[in-house]
């Protein structure tokens, strides 16, 4: 179990040094005030109906990086700093969060790939770990009877939610991608802001690539305990 805890003690490392590099971030480009005067809001509805999208609402959500888009009621939900707010930073997070509202319109396969494999993992996440290291206990390292499948389970399990992080992953970035070429293309910002919003939109992608690799670290960990000794 040592090896483990180093693994997820490095991995949380990261993920924290990374975490508090983002928020400075968006603490700087905070400071950062758009001359167009547009607040988030007024940014991600623009980038809606630019894109043709009108059945897409936004609306403000408590809280801080709580910022998201949701399939199922067609809402792009802004955090009240992002809502409200007139700077680098929220422009980015809007228009990143509007690019997701793109992706839903247009059928973007990995959106769809992801939105699919949801109900999955948010039944299956929860339960792997215990799963592994219960049929572990009951004799899976060994080979043995129960033990292996249970823990078999829980490694599959680990699995949906790795192959979920994944996928993530293009979806994040295409997400960026889109928002910083809209950004771009009809001159809503000074050169400055743009270099703001693409840094901050840099490093929350960041954000998500350590936690697809922590993903597979501790998937990758479970299944040599399981099948590392087997013949």
């Amino acid at each position: 179990m040592l090896g483990y805890y180093i693994i997820i003690g490095a991995i949380a490392l990261v993920s924290w040094l990374v975490s508090n590099k983002l928020k400075s971030k968006f603490e700087k480009y905070s400071k950062v005030h758009l001359r167009n005067g547009m607040s988030g809001a007024e940014i991600a509805q623009k980038m809606l109906a630019d894109n043709g999208i009108y059945d897409v609402e936004v609306i403000s959500t408590p809280g801080r990086l709580t910022d998201h888009y949701n399939p199922k009621n067609k809402t792009v939900n802004l955090s009240e700093s992002v809502y409200n707010q007139r700077n680098a930073a929220a422009a980015a997070v809007a228009a990143h969060e509007c690019g997701h509202a793109v992706q839903h319109a247009q059928a973007y396969n990995w959106l769809q790939m992801r939105s699919a494999l949801v109900p999955i993992v948010s039944v299956t996440s929860g339960m792997s770990q215990w799963l592994i290291i219960g049929g572990l206990v009951l004799g899976g390292a060994a080979g043995i009877g129960l033990g292996w499948w249970v823990a078999v389970l829980g490694v599959v399990f680990m699995g949906f939610a790795t192959l979920f992080s994944f996928i993530t992953l293009p979806v994040e970035y295409d997400a960026s991608n889109r928002a910083l070429a809209w950004l771009k293309n009809r001159h809503m910002l000074a050169p400055e802001e743009f270099a703001g919003a693409e840094d901050s939109l840099k490093w929350a992608a960041r954000t998500y690539l350590v936690a697809a690799i922590g993903a597979l670290a501790n998937l990758l960990y479970w299944a040599l305990q399981l099948f590392g000794g087997r013949d």
